[in-house]
This record gives C-alpha cells, sequence and structure tokens, in this order.
C-alpha cells in the first residue's frame, strides 16, 4: 500500500499543488521499503533526492542526489522527490509543520492511533490516511469547479469551490431591541451542551 499511494502522489500528475515532494519513511522499515520505493521512482523518471541515512541504505547512490536543507520545503512541480528517514511519528510530525506548505499530507499505516495522532497534530488544510495526496482536489471533495486553495486558517482552508469565495453579511432588523437583557445579572441563558468524546481527537 506504501508504495502504491507514494508512487501515485508523485508520479500520478507531478506538476500539481497535491503532488508529493518529500517521502519521510520511519527508521524500522527504512531498508526494506526504500530500495523498492527507489526502484519504482527512477523508473518513472522521477529524480531522487535523499537524506544521509537514506543513502546509506541504497545501492544505486550514483543516481541519486543528496538532499540539501532547501529540499525539505521545495515544491518541485516536477518529476523530483526527496527522501527522508525519520525514528518515529513525533519526528515526522515535527519536520512536516517546520518544513511543510500547509497543503496536504498523509500517512501509511495499519497503526490507527498513529494515524489518529498524525492526522490530529499535522498543521495542513487536508491530511489523509492511507490515500494519495492526490485527492486532495475541489472537484473531489464535491466542491464542483475548483477555483483555487488556501493553506490559510480565515476565511477559507483547503480547495476552495465557489462558497469559500462568499463572504457573508448580516441584516439585523429590530423594534428597539436591547442588548441589556442579554449581560448582567439578570440576563438572558444561553445554553452550552457538552459534545460527546467522539467529536474529538
Amino acid at each position: 500500500m506504501a508504495l502504491d499511494v507514494c508512487y501515485d502522489s508523485k508520479v500520478q500528475y507531478s506538476a500539481v499543488c497535491n503532488a508529493a515532494e518529500t517521502v519521510l519513511v520511519d527508521s524500522a522499515i527504512a531498508r526494506d521499503f526504500l530500495p523498492r520505493m527507489v526502484e519504482r521512482y527512477l523508473k518513472a523518471g522521477v529524480e531522487v533526492r535523499a537524506c544521509p541515512k537514506t543513502l546509506g541504505l541504497l545501492e544505486a547512490k550514483n543516481e541519486i542526489k543528496p538532499a540539501s536543507e532547501e529540499d525539505w520545503r521545495t515544491e518541485y512541480n516536477d518529476l523530483i522527490i526527496s527522501l527522508k528517514v525519520v525514528d518515529g511519528i513525533n519526528e515526522a510530525i515535527e519536520h512536516i509543520n517546520q518544513y511543510g506548505s500547509g497543503h496536504t499530507d498523509a500517512i501509511v499505516t495499519a497503526n490507527k492511533e498513529a494515524a489518529l495522532k498524525f492526522m490530529q497534530f499535522v498543521d495542513s488544510s487536508s491530511v489523509m490516511h492511507n490515500a494519495s495526496t492526490r485527492f486532495s482536489d475541489g472537484f473531489r471533495y464535491g466542491k464542483g469547479a475548483e477555483v483555487g486553495i488556501s493553506t490559510y486558517k480565515v476565511h477559507a482552508r483547503g480547495p476552495v469551490g465557489l462558497e469559500g469565495l462568499v463572504i457573508y453579511k448580516y441584516l439585523l432588523v429590530g423594534k428597539g431591541h436591547t442588548v441589556a437583557p442579554y449581560v448582567g445579572a439578570d440576563a438572558k441563558g444561553f445554553t452550552h451542551k457538552r459534545l460527546p468524546k467522539h467529536f474529538f481527537f
């Protein structure tokens, strides 16, 4: 699954904003996973840039460039990928939140707790679990034609459809209403309900 998701995320269409630019690999599986992943990338014509740990695990070192600090924050929009070995999910999350664009990130794992932690703490507008980053798209999200993408938290975040361009204007019509009844000792009460636990990560 990880091989397919990482391949699709980069190779299916590399010149778009939801294509993968960096793949972080847990050190626990790096020795088995990286040679197979790199072989697929190279066969597809992807230029591979790798951290020192990754280079140490690969035989085809002459076909791979060492990754620079700038690679971790670069959006290539091309068949170029950077690879880095990390020691666990916390390091992966820290790396993404430091270098990522805030657009789309994905985790491939059978560990539901790790996936939930990743989805909760990675600060991106779209976070995927066991799915290609290429799914981050306004059309696929049911927004009709995508007119843009936002990594901000105000006003719209993620793929933006027509409703994301709309702002509100509130028109209130009263009959001499004042705010006094809503404050102070005799205030009208507000009702608050505790949300069920499943609403929170």
